[in-house]
């Protein structure tokens, strides 16, 4: 086992000081692995390598990215938060409602994406108004981050709980006959909302906007919108058997999200009468993800061989003991204290075993459900990153089309939204969290 954690740890702290290799750091660890199972030190082979990877989870975020691509390209996402902006009386409010709004895509679209989308708007409001915008695009970025973890698809790390804990998309909603983590998640959104509004309570400057943006394509809307729903419809489909039709079933979510983006693709191509659409799509894929989140799920089931999971959860277990609300605490407290200047996907990828063995092994080895502790894991690791610059993908997004413009942000300017405004969220989810999961 000394061996497999040192191996782990050795991975790990490639990906944080390469953050540029960490496809291939993550990579390297898992053929690492496999190397010493071929060499008979664990007993872990190409088979199991193979049965490890989720192919349903990979399937799935790349046909929702695919997808996002063609929606941004659409010009629907700016034209919507234009429609948004004229309703509002003034900068405070427009800065909240472009945060709210950023937050609502960011539910159903990568949260680097809804930077993207949302940012150019907040650009030319502060613009307009002569204001600086480092503060505008903090709000939006932290707020993106934030529900991420309302749904299946708003985030890596909902899409790798969904697979890890076998959650459909609705189970994000309501879950064994309980209220899911999608209302923690919008519980603490309007709690951030207070903290935003006070923030921004002396920018009441008077806006003046129009709905200028021309939408080029309403499919890929139609298809957001279709692939929502035909998750929720798959995940009522019951399980087959076995056979071809298990393998189907294990990979549905996948099979949905690819199928539409492909008919995406192909439809703008023939619109198009180029390829052009399918170059920009497959450029707008985010393959270092996909080839992290391939390496990490061989390298975490390698060290599951190794008994280093088990060993962790044990850790975990003489700190909490059979108290689940100690161990809910010691989750969120240590997931938002890490996220804060670790990436978050292989830190939850890590931890959801980890949680599963603690649970396991609660009230002297009876166990204890363990949707609680997910659910406290992914609170914590995902409003986390809010805390810091570089605890989020999304923060660093916002900061470098800042920077691109001109703009210098510094670590005071971020604190000064990012710590109240994931202190707050994190406060709300997971009291309600416990209210609702801690019986």
């Amino acid at each position: 086992m000394t061996l497999a954690l040192i191996l782990f740890a050795f991975t790990y702290c490639l990906m944080l000081a390469l953050p540029r290799f960490r496809p291939f750091a993550a990579l390297g660890g898992a053929g690492a692995f496999l190397l010493l199972g071929q060499l008979g030190v664990y007993d872990f082979t190409l088979t199991d390598a193979a049965r490890a990877v989720d192919f349903n989870v990979l399937l799935m975020m790349a046909g929702t990215m695919g997808t996002v691509s063609l929606f941004i390209a659409s010009k629907m996402p700016t034209r919507l938060a234009e429609q948004l902006i004229v309703h509002v009386p003034n900068v405070k409010w427009a800065v909240c409602m472009l945060a709210l709004f950023a937050g609502v895509i960011s539910a159903f679209v990568d949260n680097v994406a809804t930077v993207l989308m949302v940012a150019p708007v907040g650009l030319a409001i502060a613009r307009k108004l002569r204001l600086s915008p480092v503060p505008v695009l903090i709000a939006i970025a932290v707020s993106s981050n934030l529900q991420g973890a309302a749904t299946l698809v708003g985030d890596t790390t909902s899409i790798l709980l969904g697979g890890f804990a076998e959650m459909n998309f609705f189970d994000f909603f309501w879950m064994k006959g309980r209220p899911g983590i999608f209302f923690g998640v919008e519980l603490g959104a309007l709690a951030s909302l207070g903290v935003l509004l006070v923030l921004f309570r002396k920018q009441t400057q008077p806006v003046k906007a129009a709905v200028e943006t021309e939408v080029t394509d309403d499919v890929p809307t139609a298809l957001m919108l279709l692939t929502v729903g035909l998750l929720i419809a798959a995940s009522f489909l019951p399980c087959p058997a076995g056979g071809v039709l298990r393998l189907l079933y294990d990979l549905r979510s996948g099979i949905v999200c690819m199928s539409l983006c492909l008919f995406g693709v192909a439809r703008a191509c023939l619109r198009a009468r180029s390829l052009s659409p399918l170059a920009e799509t497959a450029q707008a894929l985010d393959y270092d993800t996909l080839l992290l989140l391939f390496g990490l799920f061989i390298l975490i089931e390698g060290i599951g061989r190794a008994g280093v999971i088990d060993a962790a959860a044990q850790l975990f277990y003489t700190f909490s003991g059979d108290d689940p609300f100690r161990l809910y605490t010691l989750l969120v407290v240590v997931s938002v204290g890490l996220s804060a200047f670790i990436d978050n996907i292989p830190y939850v990828a890590a931890m959801l075993p980890v949680v599963q063995s603690i649970a396991a092994q609660m009230n002297g080895g009876a166990g204890f459900p363990p949707e609680l502790f997910y659910f406290g894991l992914l609170t914590g690791a995902t409003l986390g990153g809010n805390l810091t610059p570089i605890g989020a993908s999304a923060n660093i997004a916002a900061i470098g089309i800042l920077r691109k413009h001109g703009e210098t942000v510094t670590t005071r300017d971020f604190l000064r939204i990012g710590v109240p405004f994931t202190l707050s969220a994190v406060a709300a989810g997971s009291l309600y969290l416990w209210a609702v999961w801690g019986r």
